[in-house]
């Protein structure tokens, strides 16, 4: 987009100067285009005129160059036909994208939409200054992801509470993370934090005081062993007055009711 003043001045370099003081830039961040040169009076006194100029800057729109950029992309991937909306929010605006057969590009939980926002944002924000925030939609894709999520942590939340276990979800982005610690904090006696790096970054939820021990089952079977059935016969030693020998040791394996093993592994939402 091109703002424009066109001003006049004794000399160029006065009419470049008025010309910017319309468009209320310095005359260091502007261009300038000369109309009309200045002209002398015939001996000083019949004739002449002042020098004209257009001084004029190119502002930039950042959701119009995402938008732009983005029907480019939606061109090159078979949908020339495909619209972009601009629907300005604060610090930003919300790109919807339209067309026949469009919703491939949502991806896989939406890792091409993601990626497509991402390079949109960049493109928006390639001007030095304040950071212009840029999302993308399809279908209403967003909303509905939301609404899974809200639904995952508050279930995964219940389930931690009841369980005293943690567990961790799959990988999400910082956004999607936001909504499940959000919905978390909805159910009492939960709690959620961020675990990994990079791709591998995800949410863990549990109890808030922790990891509560796992009871052991220390039981007897009620007719166990070799008890006698005879009341009588307690206390006596076998016939056999020849001592047993003691039976090998049993080799220990892992404890399934120890407390730091996991008993969730990576959650998807079906």
């Amino acid at each position: 987009m091109i703002r424009e003043a066109i001003a006049k001045g004794e000399t160029v370099e006065i009419a470049f100067a008025n010309a910017c003081r319309e468009l209320g830039v310095d005359t260091t961040d502007a261009e300038f285009e000369i109309l009309e040169m200045p002209q002398k009076k015939t001996f000083g006194l019949f004739g002449g005129a002042p020098a004209k100029v257009r001084a004029y800057i190119e502002e930039h729109n950042p959701a119009q160059e995402a938008a732009d950029y983005l029907k480019w992309v939606l061109g090159e991937m078979g949908l020339p036909d495909a619209t972009v909306e601009i629907r300005p929010v604060e610090a930003g605006a919300e790109l919807v994208l339209d067309g026949d057969d469009i919703g491939f590009i949502i991806g896989h939980r939406g890792e091409t939409l993601d990626a497509l926002q991402y390079l949109a944002s960049l493109v928006a924000n390639h001007v030095e200054g304040s950071y212009f925030r840029v999302t993308l939609d399809v279908g209403n894709y967003r909303e509905k992801r939301k609404e899974t999520l809200e639904a995952l942590g508050k279930k995964m939340a219940a389930r931690a509470v009841k369980t005293g276990r943690n567990s961790s979800l799959e990988p999400m982005n910082p956004y999607e993370r936001r909504i499940i610690h959000t919905a978390v904090q909805t159910v009492a006696g939960a709690k959620s934090w961020s675990e990994g790096v990079d791709q591998g970054r995800h949410v863990v939820i549990g109890p808030e005081g922790g990891e509560r021990p796992q009871r052991r089952d220390n039981r007897r079977p009620r007719n166990g062993g070799n008890r006698s059935r005879n009341a009588n016969d307690r206390g006596r030693r076998p016939r056999n007055d020849r001592p047993r020998p003691n039976p090998a040791p049993r080799a220990e394996g892992p404890k399934a009711d120890d407390p730091t093993t996991p008993i969730y592994g990576r959650i998807e939402k079906k």
